[in-house]
């Protein structure tokens, strides 16, 4: 087959079929020993680098002197905008495009380099590394599911079918756009998990402190130091393998696992915290549900909030408490005699709401993060050959 399931509008001719080293020229740098790297200058570029970027991560950077850049790049050739690196080394296959015409030189064998001389758009060969037909051509070549290098010659006998190149400028460009969206929810996504972290440092109380650094207006009062068997009644899970399938959800440490006929809570809520195993990552119950026996289900007390509730249980070290010298393990009684600060229902009420939509935001910006991610993944299905 020499066209894709899916096309933009008015492209029908066939894909041409190529090898990349028939496409373009590939070249890899000269040799620069860690001995000659140094601590500013031009960007020493590594695999760790093309990867940091691709997940959007920070990675430490390395630098050679100005002088050897300009020796070695007189030997080997500069760098262009447009230019595509592969990782050689390391986590193989993944690429990079090169932002700009600044200064940048990369390790040898650990970074393949594909000169753009126009014969490709970026952004197109950029994806192409990500399709189905590329990882399919490097676990061919790989030993026993893993390859510790990726050579230029490997590279050079890659296949790839190409269009021309105002299809393939169509297609790079609706992936980066696409790469856009996810990276943009992606760090949606985590900037709302930090703010969230801080904020549950500041708005409760901290070292001894009867009051928390950052409150809503209009409250003053102390908090109230209370034990956990005074907020919330610690209720055990229990087997479901007795009851017939039906739609009651059924949970365990992990989160939901199936659905029943049945409910240990049929109209109230609770807060689920682990028995043993993970016993670190508390979440909400909704009603109606079950709990396996791993999993006790806390319900709160009249004159409680659950939402704020769920914060106190977010922001203790429960680790800290584990009871076992094997698998993590907490037990009722442990959880009872946990002391923790209360304020009154109200400024419960408010802190709960101001949490419970952060929760919100950070599961969009998750969810939407992980439907462009299934977009993605099918059009790199059906828009490659």
């Amino acid at each position: 087959m020499s066209k894709p399931k899916i096309r933009f509008k008015g492209y029908e001719e066939d894909w041409e079929q190529r090898k990349l080293g028939d496409v373009t020229e590939l070249k890899s740098a000269s040799r620069v020993h860690k001995g000659e790297w140094t601590d500013s200058g031009v960007p020493f570029f590594r695999s760790s680098d093309v990867m940091a970027a691709i997940n959007g991560t920070t990675n430490e950077k390395a630098y050679i002197s100005e002088e050897l850049y300009e020796k070695l790049s007189n030997a080997s050739g500069k760098l262009e905008e447009g230019d595509v690196l592969v990782t050689g080394g390391g986590s193989v296959g993944n690429p990079y495009i090169v932002p700009n015409n600044e200064p940048l030189y990369t390790k040898d064998a650990d970074l393949l380099w594909i000169k753009n001389q126009g014969r490709f758009y970026p952004y197109f060969l950029y994806e192409y590394f990500f399709s189905p037909t590329f990882r399919i051509y490097l676990s061919s070549i790989s030993h026993v599911g893993t390859i510790a290098h990726y050579t230029i010659t490997q590279l050079s006998e890659t296949p790839i079918s190409l269009p021309d190149i105002e299809e393939q400028i169509k297609v790079g460009e609706y992936f980066e756009s696409l790469d856009r969206l996810i990276t943009l929810h992606q760090r949606k996504c985590e900037e709302t998990k930090k703010l969230k972290k801080y904020m549950l440092q500041k708005m409760f109380p901290q070292n001894g402190k009867r009051v928390p650094e950052i409150r809503f207006a209009g409250f003053t009062d102390d908090w109230e130091q209370r034990k956990l068997e005074n907020i919330v009644e610690v209720c055990s899970g229990r087997d479901y393998k007795h009851l017939e399938a039906g739609n009651i959800p059924v949970y365990g440490t992990g989160g939901y696992m199936l659905s029943v006929s049945e409910a240990l809570s049929y109209d109230v809520d609770a807060i689920g915290i682990g028995r043993k195993g993970t016993i670190d990552k508390p979440y909400i119950l909704k009603a109606p549900f079950w709990t396996v026996d791993t999993l006790f289900y806390c319900i709160c007390k009249e004159g409680h909030n659950l939402n704020f509730v769920y914060d106190i249980f977010q922001n203790i070290n429960w680790k800290a408490m584990d009871e076992s010298t094997g698998v993590p393990s907490l037990s009722k009684t442990t959880i009872n005699k946990v002391k923790t600060l209360i304020p009154s229902y109200l400024e419960q009420e408010k802190i709960g709401k101001y949490f419970s939509c952060l929760d919100k935001l950070i599961t969009l910006h998750q969810r939407k993060y992980e439907e462009l991610q299934k977009i993605k993944k099918f059009m790199l299905q059906n828009m490659f050959i």
